[in-house]
């Protein structure tokens, strides 16, 4: 396992563990990130990721994706 953040661009990973507080995680599911999920980074910005996740395109910062295990 690995955080988000060092995801290859365009290689598609599957979400195995979200760390952190309730309400990240809270937050992050209604975005669509949940356990077992199919997830791709798009392209990477001063740290913070763009990511397809259930065919939908997300800005997250680099602290929310540190919390991602791919």
């Amino acid at each position: 396992m690995m955080p988000l953040l060092m995801a290859n661009l365009g290689e598609e990973y599957i979400i195995k563990q979200i760390n952190g507080r309730e309400k990240d995680k809270t937050f992050l599911a209604t975005l669509g990130f949940v356990i077992d999920g199919k997830i791709s980074v798009v392209n990477a910005m001063s740290g913070n990721l763009i990511v397809n996740v259930k065919d939908s395109r997300v800005a997250i910062s680099k602290e929310l994706a540190s919390k991602i295990m791919v």
